[in-house]
């Protein structure tokens, strides 16, 4: 172990916990690259979840700020087993070599806003059609066409369709919601309110928003981030050069 970090509270190691465990959930060998500027207070974490073609970032807030930068790329399972969520200590593992996504993250400013972005609840709705509509395509699927390729090439069509009248692809969202970034957004509702004589929780959708920077477009919410090459910049992350953020 090179150190360990104090987070805020319980409920940023647990918020960070699930996020690393949903990255593992895809891939077991997942890594991911860990950020601290000296003096910040927030961690951030990046994270690639395969076949969505996206980075995911995740952010936790610090108890202290620190007195030397971070930036590191460790694995995340043991990342994810190191976390102590009663006592919000991270101790970072020793750092291993680094994916190539690992040194093409995105610029850390110059975002803009995008506008063409669907209500909240349409960003959701969206991604619910499209995964209804893979499976019942799939499902209609003759038994001598049901291959590995010709299920990635519907899933190729559905995921690169964009979101209302924006450039982002469904894959993006898709990559949102299955990292729990567009869960709904609980809070507490007066006791006057709910007259049950004490505080009740309302869930209402996550708020998102798209910004835009140097052929990157990121999908932000309270939760995470996701962002993703702009379409027909350099043909998806894979294609880029490895390069030092």
């Amino acid at each position: 172990m090179n150190e360990q970090l104090r987070l805020a509270d319980s409920g940023e190691a647990a918020d960070l916990a699930a996020f690393l465990g949903r990255l593992v959930h895809y891939d077991r060998a997942a890594a991911v690259r860990l950020q601290a500027s000296a003096g910040g207070g927030a961690l951030a974490v990046f994270g690639r979840p395969p076949s969505f073609d996206v980075l995911a970032i995740r952010t936790a807030r610090l108890a202290e700020p620190l007195a030397t930068p971070l930036d590191v790329t460790v694995s995340a399972g043991e990342l994810l087993e190191a976390i102590d969520e009663d006592a919000a200590t991270l101790p970072v593992p020793a750092a291993v070599t680094g994916p190539p996504w690992a040194g093409v993250l995105p610029p850390r400013g110059g975002w803009q806003p995008v506008a063409g972005l669907p209500a909240p609840e349409a960003v959701r709705a969206a991604v619910a059609a499209a995964v209804t509509e893979f499976r019942a395509r799939d499902e209609a699927l003759p038994p001598q066409h049901r291959t590995r390729s010709e299920r990635d090439r519907i899933g190729r069509e559905i995921w690169s369709r964009t979101l209302g009248d924006t450039e982002l692809p469904l894959r993006a969202v898709h990559a949102a919601q299955s990292l729990g970034f567009l869960r709904p957004v609980r809070s507490p509702v007066p006791a006057a309110s709910n007259g049950s004589g004490g505080a009740a929780a309302e869930a209402t959708p996550a708020p998102v928003a798209l910004f835009a920077s140097a052929g990157w477009l990121r999908l932000s919410t309270p939760y995470g981030s996701v962002a993703t090459r702009r379409p027909g910049r350099t043909g998806g992350l894979g294609a880029l050069q490895v390069r030092p953020v």
